[in-house]
């Protein structure tokens, strides 16, 4: 038997003789949602959103990244909220840490 079955027997059981239902059962399904939506939405969400500030936090001078706007360049220097970042024959962009998106080698090994 499924737990899918057992929640659908759960929730389905009338109460016999008159009794009161049980309240946990009609809360059931509502804690269920929130379950449902904290592991499918909030938790991988949050987990990305670490993991893309920890990236931002040990990007070193050389590392190759593309911008939120997708201008792949190099970081030429690091300052305390920007980077100055070279994006070929010579032009330099000072950019703020928040518009880099991923690091240049990660977008080229999802492709494949």
């Amino acid at each position: 038997m499924t737990i899918l079955n057992v929640l659908t027997i759960i929730l389905m059981a009338a109460p016999a003789n008159g009794e009161k239902s049980n309240p946990l059962t009609s809360l059931l399904p509502f804690i269920l949602i929130l379950v449902i939506i904290y592991f499918f939405m909030i938790r991988p969400q949050s987990k990305k959103a670490k993991d893309q500030r920890l990236f931002k936090d040990t990007i070193s001078k050389g590392d190759k990244v593309i911008t939120i706007g997708g201008v792949h360049a190099k970081i030429v220097e690091i300052k305390e909220k920007d980077f100055i970042i070279d994006v070929g024959n010579g032009v330099k962009m000072t950019i703020q840490k928040e518009a880099v998106s991923m690091e240049a080698s990660r977008s080229l090994n999802n492709k494949s």
